[in-house]
């Protein structure tokens, strides 16, 4: 099985995803899978949240909170669901605004155990 194989299977699951992308912290994506027609640069948007996703986990350590798990970035026009699988990946849902925003948490959860096992 697949990177791209199981980031499918995340977005044709759940109601509204517009795509998923598996990239590290520098920018650089592993996989993704966009649906066709797919109205999202998911390309652009998970370079910019990456950047944003390294200044959130310093805060996160400055602060001594824990560890950090997810991130949500919700917009007037649509909802990214941002899980960390380790501490050099993570994992980006992307959702339209009315997309099942629940449903897309749980199964980035559930499916985030997968994409770790076929990068082992």
């Amino acid at each position: 099985m697949s990177i791209k194989t199981v980031l499918q299977e995340i977005v044709e699951s759940v109601d509204g995803a517009l795509g998923a992308v598996v990239m590290g912290y520098d920018g650089i994506p592993l996989d993704e899978y966009i649906p066709q027609g797919s109205p999202i640069d998911l390309q652009v948007l998970s370079v910019e949240y990456a950047t944003v996703l390294k200044e959130v986990r310093k805060a996160v350590d400055v602060l001594g909170s824990g560890v950090m798990e997810e991130i949500s970035i919700n917009t007037d026009v649509s909802r990214v669901i941002i899980r960390v699988l380790d501490d050099d990946l993570f994992v980006i849902l992307a959702l339209l605004l009315d997309g099942n925003y629940g449903k897309g948490r749980y199964v980035l959860r559930h499916q985030s155990s997968r994409i770790l096992e076929i990068l082992q």
